[in-house]
């Protein structure tokens, strides 16, 4: 009777030592990894190049990625799509760029495949009240009246001269800007009696400008390229902000302030 109570007991300890043992199975031991995440881990200061008339968007898209990815500094450098371009292609570092052109895009040597992300289309802007009565885009051509252009190296220049060119209208421009922000303050300063912008640079001031719609704005549609910047010291991060910017949540910010689908 005792010896068969003690061999069921060492029985029962054998079964429980292998069952601890069975544990250590390699294909218990990886089931822990198999829901660990291959994703590089985004970190730090993210900073990203972009054109002026992505101020707004993007200091918002920004701020969303940033209570996204705890951790994260997404600094922005707005300026026109043809000085960043140039401040990249001299050293200055950044991890993502963004243009408001394809051709400035194409100026950027070390740069990853771009995507156009929005496209923009061009408005007349005039002061509250339209006091300089601009009625369209013949207005540009009239000596008589105080007009502000982007400079034909920026973006909103180019389109600018492009649709002149189109129509045969010769513009008589008081001041040419180094970027579409600057003309637009121009003309809520009241400094000017028109300028040619974007129409989400319209949207986005709002309160102290009046948009005027001229058909031959069509001419001269803007499609805005994003792409990682090669040498970017922050390439995780980079990669992330761009991804966040073509995701579902990006494209309902952009869209709020004006941009259309490429």
């Amino acid at each position: 009777m005792f010896r068969r109570t003690a061999l069921a007991a060492l029985a029962t300890v054998a079964a429980l030592t292998m069952a601890g043992c069975g544990d250590d199975s390699p294909a218990a031991s990886s089931a822990p990894s198999s829901s660990s995440s291959s994703t590089p881990t985004v970190s730090g200061t993210i900073t990203v190049f972009a054109a002026a008339s992505l101020t707004g968007t993007f200091t918002q898209l920004g701020k969303d990625f940033e209570a996204a990815h705890p951790g994260t500094k997404v600094t922005f450098n707005f300026a026109g799509s043809s000085a960043l371009a140039k401040q990249i292609n001299e050293g200055a570092p950044a991890d993502v760029f963004a243009s408001a052109a394809p051709k400035n895009m194409g100026d950027v040597k070390d740069k990853g495949t771009p995507t156009n992300f929005v496209s923009n289309t061009l408005e007349i802007a005039v002061p509250k009240g339209n006091p300089g009565k601009i009625t369209g885009l013949k207005d540009f051509a009239d000596k008589n009246k105080k007009i502000a252009l982007c400079a034909v190296q920026v973006p909103c220049g180019a389109a600018a001269d492009k649709v002149f060119k189109a129509t045969g209208i010769t513009a008589q421009p008081d001041s040419l800007e180094q970027d579409v922000k600057a003309a637009l303050t121009k003309v809520g300063l009241g400094e000017v009696d028109a300028a040619l912008v974007y129409k989400t640079d319209v949207l986005s001031a709002k309160d102290k400008v009046e948009g005027i719609e001229f058909p031959e704005a069509s001419k001269a549609v803007n499609e805005y390229p994003i792409a990682t910047l090669t040498k970017a010291p922050n390439a995780a991060g980079a990669q992330a902000f761009v991804d966040y910017v073509l995701s579902d949540k990006g494209k309902a910010v952009l869209s709020a302030a004006g941009f259309s689908a490429p």
